[in-house]
């Protein structure tokens, strides 16, 4: 079969782009991947196209042997068998050669996270910036998009990029009290906001609308428009401005980011008793595996309330 693995993979990321609306990081990352794994087969005198399974295995060992981590080679495999089902599905080959991988055994961390009281204290820390009298129109409009950011974001638990990019026109949907957000994959959901978000937004669209009457009285089509005309703000900014926030509070704000808040929206909405599937629907997780990471928790809360609760636990307790 003549290598036409640069072609096939052409193809492959056109596909993963057009009908599966896939990001560009995503396509970047399995570019890399293809293309190492077809430098690795291209040394055993094979290639992406006619690979076998031995010979993709030995591809995985490589990426094992040179120390890359767990959820890396994970990654890797999973590039390889979205190639080969597209290859599949369009006649190329006969078989899905991963089909008898194994994916590799990896640890999954628990997500950072944060108390309760603690984001309390941040955001009551950002409210009262906001209500600081004496400040400047500019310096208001700041304080009041980050206690509006981080409102939003404890609210609903949407990804920092979804946040940042949010388009004007929520402000003005006939419900307020949701959002539809388009996530990964160019996919839509709907997310409830609270009274405390719904009014930081209220206050702060306010406040971006006098800015723009007073400059140049054409408005941005983002909600958290950059000083690049045409250009949200990016996510490396609102991060920036959590951490100063953390530390003007006295937390520690070495390891919060933003992805550590949708990390609390999701931990504590199963603390205080939500379903693990509503948190799968909230979160955008594609497959519930992923929300699977916060198992945890859902263990501590149903060993309690057994203890708590169940007949010979409560016989027991009386007992003693």
């Amino acid at each position: 079969m003549a290598d036409m693995s640069l072609a096939h993979l052409e193809a492959f990321l056109e596909m993963m782009s057009v009908e599966r609306g896939a990001a560009i990081n995503t396509l970047t990352s399995y570019r890399n991947d293809l293309e190492d794994c077809l430098a690795f087969l291209r040394g055993m005198q094979s290639n992406l196209t006619s690979a076998t399974s031995d010979e993709l295995r030995a591809c995985l060992a490589d990426v094992a042997n040179r120390g890359f981590a767990a959820s890396s080679q994970a990654r890797r495999l999973s590039a390889l068998r979205q190639f080969y089902r597209f290859l599949y599905s369009e006649g190329i080959r006969d078989v899905d050669p991963t089909g008898v991988l194994d994916s590799p055994r990896k640890e999954r961390p628990l997500p950072k996270s944060l108390s309760q009281e603690d984001v309390t204290r941040l955001i009551d820390q950002a409210r009262d910036e906001a209500a600081e009298a004496g400040l400047t129109d500019a310096k208001k409009l700041q304080r009041l998009r980050l206690m509006t950011l981080l409102e939003m974001l404890y609210a609903t638990g949407m990804r920092v990029s979804e946040l940042v990019s949010l388009p004007l026109s929520v402000a003005a949907q006939e419900d307020d009290r949701f959002l539809i957000i388009r996530g990964k994959g160019n996919k839509e959901r709907l997310v409830p906001l609270s009274s405390a978000s719904r009014q930081a937004l209220a206050d702060y669209v306010d406040a971006l609308k006098r800015q723009v009457d007073a400059e140049t009285g054409v408005p941005s089509t983002f909600l958290f428009p950059s000083r690049v005309p045409g250009k949200h703000i990016p996510r490396q900014v609102f991060a920036r401005d959590l951490k100063h926030l953390a530390m003007r509070c006295g937390l520690g704000a070495q390891n919060l980011s933003p992805h550590v808040l949708r990390h609390a929206f999701a931990s504590h909405l199963l603390h205080n008793g939500a379903d693990l599937r509503v948190v799968q629907e909230l979160l955008g997780h594609a497959d519930i595996s992923t929300t699977q990471i916060y198992t945890h928790i859902l263990e501590e809360r149903l060993h309690r309330l057994v203890s708590e609760h169940h007949p010979l636990a409560i016989a027991a307790k009386n007992s003693t």
